[in-house]
């Protein structure tokens, strides 16, 4: 195919009479249920231990998550996506345990770092908007179990799906992926929204700190 001018000028016409579309039906909202206004008390504790413990999961909260960031971009409110996973980790029988990631804002270093931190070798990492990644300790940084890139789409359905599969992880076993939406007009949409948020997080990475034990209350 040839490539022109004239032909670039079109396909973006296409993709913005595309984008306005979307936006005209509400077909690339968040599919996610309100936010219920309530907010974690969130403890910092000290210098976070590795665990031992083959039955516990690590969650690894990013360095803005309920500290000036409260929702994901999706209106999810981080009170109860932390409730969401914390549940799915039980109802498979194993500890979630929380520690927030200083050094880093890059989700899949966040659950890398969650996962060397676990008894179990599975770690969960969330960014303060919403993105998620369930990692395993020996494995590369981008070679993850399993990854949520698009915040704007993941409900409390989901979290609770990836606690769940996060447990079912540590304990060996080998769970069906969690499907989710695929919006191509997700990012269009979002992305200037992701950056600013990605920013704000980053603001707040502390070189070299290592993790921090977090005490959660509801």
């Amino acid at each position: 195919m040839e490539y022109n001018e004239q032909l670039v000028k079109e396909v973006t016409r296409q993709v913005m009479a595309a984008i306005r579309s979307a936006e005209a039906t509400g077909s690339n909202q968040s599919v996610a249920a309100p936010t219920s206004g309530k907010r974690l008390t969130i403890t910092e504790t000290g210098d976070a231990p590795k665990g031992v413990s083959p039955s516990e999961v690590v969650i690894g909260l990013g360095a803005s998550f309920s500290k000036d960031m409260f929702e994901t971009m999706s209106g999810v409110s981080h009170y109860d996506l932390i409730r969401e996973i914390a549940a799915g980790v039980e109802e498979e029988g194993m500890t979630p345990r929380f520690i927030r990631i200083y050094h880093t804002s890059d989700v899949a270093f966040i659950a890398l770092t969650a996962a060397k931190y676990s008894g179990s070798g599975i770690g969960v990492g969330i960014q303060s908007k919403g993105t998620t990644t369930i990692h395993q300790k020996d494995l590369f940084p981008l070679t993850n179990l399993e990854l949520f890139p698009q915040a704007p789409l993941i409900t409390l359905d989901i979290y609770r799906k990836i606690g769940k599969n996060a447990a079912r992880y540590a304990k060996g076993q080998t769970p069906e992926p969690i499907s989710v939406m695929n919006d191509c007009m997700v990012r269009p949409k979002f992305q200037a929204k992701a950056a600013l948020l990605h920013i704000k997080e980053t603001d707040n990475v502390v070189d070299k700190k290592p993790p921090v034990a977090l005490q959660i209350e509801f």
